[in-house]
């Protein structure tokens, strides 16, 4: 059998494929009506809404232009889109069967099954081409006996074509009735960006776009209808902004509106049938201030120049004792106008009306300007309130204040910066710092001044100075100074300072304002020398304290270099091994600090002067070793420890840092032992020395008293009692038992710490000074002194004092020998010094060099300020 046989037989029944076509032809007729009808709807109704919507407003183009495109969108996409779905979508058997089944699913699937059969090829033994034909058949008898029409989908065709027409006719009505309103919307809509203006029943001739109005009074507003207005409302209604809605009547071809007072700027709409007219109005104020000016006269005593000040806020403030004088321009010409006072605002219950000056006065006018009689400014604030007449009666003003506030002239601030509030220096030292003034209306000057702090009496006398550093101006309100301060500059002798900076302002009488007070230290050699060795003491307790904290470190990272790899791996030990690290990073920050703070106790030492040779070069060699360890030893432990937490090491690497790390730090504790023991060495020299720089103080306070009674005090006292003596020889009496005092206490300490070195360091040379003094009983003879001072016996006194100041100078004398010999001066070199020494011995002279120099250069500084500012200059010491 041919194949064009065999597809002639497997066709389905002409019956039934002749009713599938009448189904798909019902079904494309009627959505093809669909498409057009919605097409035709969407034209229309988008039309038809900018025909009703121009009635109402005026449409906005963007507007026409959403609605047009809606329009066209059911046109020109919803229509392709539905003829594709129904159309296109059902022109095949099959796809009629599926839209079948979805009303009767059994016919469908078996409509699908025969269609399906239709177009299989099997050979002739695999499926009996009889049986084929008489299934088709069967379903061809079945779908014969159902009314396939009902499988199609709801109709809308009719509904939606109705409603076209329905609008069809609503437009060509529009078009019919109103021929003009129907064209200029269909123009609107076709063009929805063009600048054609609504079409509007009721047309006004020639209505205004802007008006002027009298501000806060009422204002009429009259509307004429054209001739040519279609329609002729009987009422109008108008509304300014939000406020209530106007309505005016029809007289004549004109609308008469009344609106209240307006104080703002805004827009009156006009509803007149479909007509929709904005006014903009704009009230204007009735003759007011342009611009206002105030002519200032400071107080005589600032020698400030006359100002001119443009008022913007209506608020001036001025100091008290200020005169000024108001001058206003106004929008127009005024024919008067007047001027009064009143409290200002807050005070009203606070002063009382006599504290108000009589401010009240008539303006000179000249033309637009106008302006007040001169107002002097006292200490209470005030406001003026204006008023005035126009030229056309109109008056203006009322609500219009000037407010003047008066101002205390303040007193100035001072300030010093850069530098701490204690600070202890030899003489010839100077500290560098900044002064800064500021006031509020001016400076007069600014400088510092210093003072003599006395606790005790003294020999040395006491210092009052000052220094004028700037001298200000009437409109200088900030003047910053630097200043170099040095007590050798002033011949001032080791004492106790107080020194403030200081600045003044113009006002008269309020003197001088002042700082914060620096408490400057000038020390003498012995004083200085204290200092230094309280300075090494706490310098070697954080040196001691380091070691411990190195050593720790160092049998926490021996614990770490025992563990094996897998444990090093572990999560607490990696945490171990990181705060290592950090405590190592800790201990080179301590030994940095550590290092600056040796660097500044030789430094103070090479500029003491007194110091001896040997005791500068033993801390010379342990700052060395400080410095080694401080730059080099300390960090390199902290690099190898940071090396072996790096991620990208071996398990080898690691344990190599870490072994590394624990043998550099065998050789830093071992160094900073030895720097411990280098630095406590120099410390007992250097202890020792105070003893003989303490001792020769004491001795030289000793012949001071001496020396005072015989010069000053021996005729005047003799024979006399203290009732009988000059006020000011009593004085002097006073001071001299005070030093005796305070000497006989230092006496007892020096004893005192003689024992506590010897116990430290069993040197008996120290103990044989010691035991001298208690057997020498100086305490008691010291005390006898004072003793005989209290009774006038000023001879006995006298050579009592000289005694003592001998034997505690020949102490001091032993005890230098005996730190000489310690020291190998004299030795069995005789006399010569190793090359180390003489380097050393050169490099010591060097480093004095370079200090006198440093100090002579402050001085310099110090003479070119006073040179400079020499004019300013007024030390003085008393």
């Amino acid at each position: 059998m041919s194949r064009k046989t065999s597809a002639r037989s497997n066709a389905i029944p002409d019956s039934l494929r002749k009713q599938l076509e009448d189904f798909r032809v019902q079904l494309w007729r009627r959505k093809m009506t669909e498409a057009a009808a919605a097409g035709v709807i969407g034209l229309l109704v988008s039309f038809l809404l900018i025909y009703g919507l121009d009635r109402v407003w005026q449409t906005p183009g963007w507007a026409r232009l959403l609605i047009l495109l809606g329009g066209v969108s059911l046109f020109g996409g919803f229509a392709p889109y539905w003829l594709h779905r129904w159309v296109w979508g059902h022109r095949r058997e099959e796809q009629i069967a599926r839209l079948i089944a979805k009303r009767y699913p059994g016919l469908g699937d078996r409509l699908l099954g025969v269609i399906e059969l239709q177009g299989q090829q099997e050979a002739g033994d695999s499926l009996s081409p009889r049986l084929r034909a008489a299934a088709m058949e069967v379903v061809a008898a079945e779908a014969g006996k159902r009314k396939l029409d009902d499988a199609l989908p709801v109709p809308k065709h009719r509904k939606w074509a109705l409603a076209a027409l329905v609008l069809l006719v609503v437009a060509s009505c529009a078009f019919i009735t109103t021929p003009k309103a129907g064209l200029n919307a269909l123009e609107r809509w076709l063009n929805p960006f063009s600048d054609v203006q609504r079409y509007t029943f009721t047309q006004l001739e020639k209505p205004q776009q802007y008006l002027a109005v009298a501000y806060g009074e009422a204002f009429d507003i009259i509307l004429k209808l054209a001739k040519n207005s279609e329609r002729r409302p009987s009422n109008a209604l108008g509304q300014y902004g939000l406020q209530p809605v106007i309505s005016a009547k029809l007289e004549g071809d004109l609308y008469k509106f009344r609106f209240p007072g307006q104080q703002e700027k805004g827009s009156v709409v006009f509803r007149i049938g479909d007509l929709r007219h904005s006014l903009i109005v704009e009230p204007l104020q009735r003759p007011g201030v342009m611009s206002t000016r105030a002519f200032v006269t400071y107080p005589n005593y600032m020698s400030l120049p006359d100002r001119t000040v443009e008022l913007s806020t209506g608020e001036l403030s001025l100091v008290e004792g200020s005169g000024l004088l108001f001058e206003m321009d106004m929008s127009r010409e005024v024919c008067s106008g007047s001027y009064g006072p009143s409290k200002a605002s807050g005070q009203a219950t606070e002063l009382p009306l006599a504290d108000l000056e009589p401010f009240e006065g008539v303006l000179e006018i000249s033309g637009q300007m106008v302006k007040t009689a001169e107002i002097a400014v006292g200490r209470v604030p005030f406001e003026l309130p204006f008023s005035w007449v126009d030229e056309f009666g109109l008056t203006g003003g009322l609500d219009f204040r000037l407010r003047v506030d008066a101002v205390k002239d303040a007193p100035p601030v001072a300030y010093t910066q850069g530098v701490e509030r204690q600070q202890a220096i030899l003489p010839e030292e100077a500290i560098d710092f900044e002064i800064l003034g500021e006031d509020d209306f001016g400076l007069k000057e600014v400088g510092i001044e210093w003072v003599s702090i006395v606790s005790a009496p003294s020999e040395i006398p006491e210092v009052k100075g000052e220094l004028i550093l700037a001298k200000g101006a009437p409109e200088e309100r900030r003047i910053i100074k630097p200043v170099v301060f040095s007590p050798a500059a002033f011949g001032i002798k080791p004492q106790r300072l107080e020194l403030r900076a200081f600045s003044e302002d113009l006002y008269p009488g309020r003197g001088r304002v002042y700082s914060e007070s620096i408490l400057l230290s000038v020390l003498t050699r012995e004083e200085h020398q204290q200092l230094l060795k309280s300075q090494f003491d706490r310098a070697i307790s954080e040196l001691e304290d380091a070691v411990r904290n190195e050593i720790n470190n160092l049998d926490e990272n021996q614990r770490l270099q025992k563990l094996s790899a897998e444990e090093m791996k572990e999560e607490e030990n990696r945490r171990r091994l990181d705060t290592q690290e950090q405590e190592e990073g800790e201990a080179a920050q301590r030994m940095e600090e550590i290092n600056e703070k040796m660097e500044d106790v030789v430094k103070g030492a090479t500029r003491n002067g007194e110091i001896d040779k040997e005791t500068m070069k033993k801390m010379a060699e342990a700052l060395k070793s400080i410095q080694e360890l401080a730059d080099k030893d300390v960090p390199e432990v902290h690099e190898q420890l940071q090396e072996a937490q790096e991620q990208s090491n071996t398990d080898e690497k690691t344990e190599e840092n870490i072994k590394e790390a624990v043998e550099k730090q065998k050789a830093v504790v071992e160094k900073m032992k030895e720097a411990v023991e280098q630095a406590n060495d120099a410390n007992k020299r250097f202890e020792a020395s105070t003893f003989v720089s303490r001792l020769k103080k004491a001795a030289a306070e000793q012949n001071g008293i001496a020396g005072n009674l015989i010069e000053s005090l021996t005729k005047k006292l003799a024979g006399l009692r203290t009732e009988e003596l000059d006020p000011s020889d009593q004085i002097k009496l006073s001071d001299t038992i005070s030093v005796q005092i305070v000497t006989a206490d230092d006496v007892r300490w020096i004893q005192e710490d003689l024992g506590h070195y010897h116990a430290r360091t069993g040197d008996a040379a120290f103990k044989a000074i010691m035991e001298q003094m208690r057997e020498a009983k100086i305490d008691a003879g010291l005390e006898g002194v004072r003793a005989k001072l209290d009774l006038h016996h000023s001879f006995e006194a006298t050579e009592d004092a000289k005694k003592w100041a001998v034997k505690l100078k020949e102490w001091a004398t032993i005890l230098g020998g005996e730190l000489d010999e310690a020291s190998g001066g004299g030795g069995g070199e005789g006399g010569g010094g190793s090359p180390e020494d003489e380097d050393f011995e050169f490099m010591l002279r060097v480093m004095k060099m370079i200090q006198q120099q440093q100090d002579l250069r402050a001085r310099t500084r110090v003479l070119e300020q006073l040179k400079r500012d020499s004019k300013n200059t007024k030390p003085t010491n008393k």
